[in-house]
């Protein structure tokens, strides 16, 4: 089970730490992805980070805003979210991705967490 946190509401330029915790899943066995979902929107791709950390991948928007990290030992991922503008805001959730197929695509993860609210403010 993966439970994602650290949401709220925050002004147009400000920044916000997601984190993602699992229980009864081994986390540093996968590779990790966050998603969101803005309302009347598909679910998209927004980043992910390999099993090591060594690999990060982000969508172009945040690319540069965002960054991914895990910390293993923790069994958690995290995502700083620096620079955040109207458009970031969704619901975010977090994924471990089943081997095999893109970071990019939700049919390629196997786990899902419980989404956290991302509200920014202009």
């Amino acid at each position: 089970q993966l439970q994602a946190c650290g949401g709220g509401l925050v002004q147009a330029g400000g920044s916000l730490r997601l984190s993602c915790a699992a229980s009864g899943l081994t986390l540093n066995s996968y590779d990790m992805g966050w998603f969101r979902q803005a309302p009347g929107k598909e679910r998209e791709f927004v980043a992910a980070i390999s099993r090591s950390g060594g690999g990060t991948y982000y969508r172009d928007p945040v690319k540069g805003r965002f960054a991914n990290s895990r910390d293993n030992a923790k069994t958690t991922v995290y995502l700083q979210m620096n620079s955040l503008k109207p458009e970031d805001t969704a619901v975010y959730y977090c994924a471990a991705k089943v081997p095999g197929g893109t970071y990019t695509s939700r049919t390629y993860y196997g786990y899902w967490g419980q989404g956290t609210q991302v509200t920014v403010s202009s």
